[in-house]
């Protein structure tokens, strides 16, 4: 057998044993997508559609946002679960994928399951969460809108973007901590549940600061508690729900991006070095800014973790106050 024969079946040898890293080489060599399970409009959009414009000037191939709301964001998770691994579909989610995750696991049809069904590539941003009144509540902050409901002959509507969702479970903490009567009403996302909590049909609500800042601002919401450990530097006034005497409904906001389990490694350290660069671009960094999001592009070990540690939380959370799908 010649030198020049030896080298080449070694060559087509290695390739064989690690198609991931020959995959890896060229990636991408068509258009990725991110799926968005919301409708657009809402934070998770709007940063969806931020980072992909970055990405598609350095990668070389157009990033699109493609949304799939629906399920308290179930739906678009589950397409990226089922997706083919090799880096061409991303999901960006938020805090209520491990609590929709563990409301539907409780109800004994989980969908999916975050740790084994996907592989977390980064830390898109963190966006804190905010609990918001209708201006014609007589409250001006958490513990006073409590005051108010405690009050009132009949339920208050708390509204949330869907059944499982952040918001849904802090609603039903706060009847447990507190004993007010509330009723839930879901929506299909952020944008229609802050346009009802502005109408007032329903007085009390929350969701990512990036969807309600401006409507604060104007006044035509109110902001009752910040959810986040400290205080937002764009709503500097509003106090944390720990400030306020309720620190079991403290929670990180957060958006990040998750790719099909399987996906090879070499994809995805790819895949993180692009949403990394993105998240440091003076643009996307204004734009965030400007909405109360601050971007990050962690390490994809440092977000899987906090995703675990914060799925574990609110698990137990979910049961107990046994939370599932209406």
């Amino acid at each position: 057998m010649t030198i020049r024969r030896r080298s080449l079946l070694l060559s087509a040898g290695a390739t064989l044993a690690a198609p991931g890293l020959a995959r890896a080489q060229d990636f991408p060599t068509r258009p990725i997508r991110i799926v968005v399970p919301f409708p657009a409009g809402g934070t998770t959009d709007l940063l969806a559609r931020l980072f992909a414009q970055r990405m598609s000037e350095t990668m070389g191939q157009s990033v699109v946002v493609e949304n799939r709301g629906g399920g308290g964001g179930s739906i678009g998770a589950d397409v990226v679960a089922k997706a083919a691994p090799d880096g061409y579909t991303l999901l960006m989610h938020n805090i209520t994928f491990p609590t929709t995750t563990a409301t539907m696991a409780l109800a004994g049809r989980p969908p999916h399951d975050i740790e084994r069904d996907f592989a977390p590539v980064s830390l898109g941003a963190n966006v804190p969460l905010i609990l918001l009144a209708n201006p014609a509540v007589p409250a001006n902050d958490l513990r006073g809108f409590l005051d108010w409901a405690r009050g009132q002959a009949n339920p208050v509507f708390y509204g949330s973007t869907g059944p499982g969702s952040f918001m849904n479970m802090v609603g039903e903490v706060m009847k447990r901590e507190t004993g007010i009567r509330m009723e839930h009403v879901p929506f299909r996302g952020a944008a229609p549940l802050v346009q009802e909590l502005i109408a007032g049909r329903v007085q009390f609500g929350g969701d990512q600061i990036s969807t309600s800042l401006g409507h604060v601002r104007s006044g035509a919401l109110k902001g009752l508690a910040n959810v986040a450990s400290r205080r937002a530097p764009v709503l500097p006034d509003v106090p944390t729900v720990r400030e306020q005497g309720l620190p079991a409904l403290e929670l990180e906001g957060w958006n990040g991006f998750f790719a099909p389990a399987r996906t090879p490694a070499p994809v995805l350290a790819r895949l993180q070095r692009e949403i990394a660069a993105a998240a440091r671009h003076p643009d996307l960094v204004r734009r965030c800014e400007e909405v109360g999001a601050e971007p990050v592009g962690s390490d994809s070990e440092s977000f899987g973790a906090m995703v675990r540690a914060q799925a574990a939380k609110i698990r137990d959370l979910v049961v107990s106050v046994n939370l599932r799908p209406e």
